[in-house]
């Protein structure tokens, strides 16, 4: 499981004040998960992953990093994952391709394929979780995302930011960043672009992300 576009973009855009509890759903091998510990220094996070080989990755990239104390994997289905906790602020980089055919790797399967019940057990599982002020942060392709905006409103939740991500000027909007929240707030809309041209980020990509890239 690489580090990819989606996840890194969904880090560095998530907005939060200081957030004091931090849930990472589907970590991986936990490059959100060190990137939100990076961004906000007061928070303890945690990152859930179903994937046992991707869990013990984690573990270890946790153990090795500045974050080692503020930082903690655990190895579960979401809908296992047990808590006291009440968090500011939880994100998720999910499975997506929801009733598209299944990919032939069972574990990119696991780690890409869904259906449309999972997004209602996220949302179940999300709401019991954050607290009332808290944030959902998720990136998914646009229909997806609107299912999932769709979906919220059963569980309390509301579409409270949108990020229509662009290859470029040129393009179609390949990805969106939702915010949801259980606090009823104008919906903020804006749209971000990866390159300017072929093979060269924007100046906003750039920026975005040279505090976790070594090349930029």
């Amino acid at each position: 499981m690489k580090i990819n576009t989606d996840g890194v973009l969904l880090a560095a855009v998530v907005l939060h004040s200081n957030p004091r509890f931090v849930l990472d759903i589907g970590t991986g091998t936990g490059v959100i998960a060190l990137m939100l510990a990076q961004r906000f220094p007061d928070a303890n996070v945690d990152a859930v992953e179903i994937d046992e080989s991707a869990a013990n990755a984690a573990v270890g990239n946790f153990a090795r990093s500045s974050f080692s104390e503020r930082t903690r994997a655990h190895f579960s289905a979401i809908e296992d994952y047990v808590t006291e906790r009440k968090y500011n602020l939880i994100v998720s980089n999910p499975p997506y391709f929801v009733n598209d055919l299944k990919n032939p790797e069972i574990r990119k399967g696991i780690a890409r394929h869904t259906d449309a019940q999972f997004f209602e057990s996220l949302l179940s599982k999300v709401s019991e979780m954050m607290n009332e002020g808290g944030r959902f942060w998720v990136i998914l392709p646009v229909k997806q995302a609107e299912l999932l905006v769709q979906s919220a409103a059963a569980f309390n939740l509301s579409l409270h930011k949108q990020i229509d991500i662009c290859s470029d000027e040129r393009k179609p909007v390949i990805r969106q960043v939702i915010c949801l929240s259980a606090l009823k707030e104008t919906t903020e809309r804006e749209t971000f672009y990866i390159y300017e041209s072929k093979g060269v980020y924007t100046d906003a990509y750039r920026l975005l992300l040279k505090d976790f890239f070594l090349a930029f």
